[in-house]
C-alpha cells in the first residue's frame, strides 16, 4: 500500500476504536448488554428461542450469530435455539411478493415466534420498516425485544426491552460495533448457559 492507502486505513480503524473507547466508557451501554444477554439466558432456560432479523449487512450479521449460537462460539457445548429469518429465500421472497417487503419479517415472527421467545432486531439505521413491524409483533406475542442500532434510534428504542444504539450514524462504523458487541451477546448467554472453569 501507498502512504495515502495506509493513512486512510489507520483513519479508518481510528474511528472504530474511538467509537470503541466510548462505548466501553459508557456503563449505560454495558448494562444494556447484560440486560439483553439476560434475556436471551432467561428464553433458552425456559425451552424458548432466539429469532434474529436485519436487511443487508445486518440479515448477514443475524445468519451469522444465530450460527455462534446453534454451533458453538468458545469451546464445545449443545447447541442454542436460535434461528435467522433472514435466510430462507423461498419463504423470504413469497412474502416480499405475497405481501409486501415491510411484510418479511413480521409475518415470520408470527408464524415461528411463541410467547418468552426473543426477537433481536438489527438495523443500521434503527428506521428499518420491516424491522419495526416485526418488533412490534414480537411485543404484542408477549416476546421480549432487543435491538442493535446506530445513533438516533429512538422508534426502534421504544418498541424494546434492550436497545443497543451505537453513537455514530457511519454505516459501516455502526455496523463492526454489532459485530463486535454480537459475539459479546453470544458469550454472554453461553458463559451462562454451559459455565467453564477457566
Amino acid at each position: 500500500m501507498d502512504n495515502s492507502a495506509q493513512r486512510f486505513a489507520r483513519d479508518e480503524i481510528g474511528k472504530t476504536v474511538s467509537m470503541l473507547n466510548l462505548v466501553l466508557a459508557d456503563g449505560s451501554f454495558l448494562a444494556t448488554a447484560e440486560r439483553a444477554a439476560d434475556l436471551c439466558v432467561a428464553a433458552l432456560k425456559r425451552g424458548n428461542k432466539i429469532l434474529f432479523v436485519g436487511n443487508g449487512g445486518s440479515a448477514a450479521d443475524a445468519q451469522h450469530l444465530a450460527a455462534e449460537l446453534v454451533g458453538r462460539l468458545d469451546g464445545d457445548r449443545p447447541g442454542l435455539a436460535a434461528v435467522a429469518l433472514t435466510a430462507d429465500g423461498a419463504v423470504l421472497t413469497a412474502l416480499a411478493n405475497d405481501y409486501g417487503y415491510d411484510e418479511v419479517f413480521r409475518r415470520q415472527v408470527e408464524a415461528l415466534g411463541a410467547k418468552g421467545d426473543v426477537l433481536i432486531g438489527i438495523s443500521t439505521s434503527g428506521r428499518s420498516k420491516n424491522v419495526l413491524l416485526a418488533l412490534e409483533a414480537a411485543r404484542a406475542m408477549g416476546m421480549a425485544t432487543v435491538s442493535m442500532t446506530g445513533a438516533n434510534a429512538s422508534e426502534m428504542a421504544s418498541l424494546c426491552d434492550a436497545c443497543l444504539s451505537f453513537p455514530t450514524s457511519a454505516t459501516q462504523k455502526v455496523q463492526e460495533g454489532h459485530i463486535v458487541l454480537g459475539h459479546i451477546l453470544c458469550a454472554l448467554i453461553e458463559r451462562s448457559m454451559y459455565p467453564r472453569s477457566r
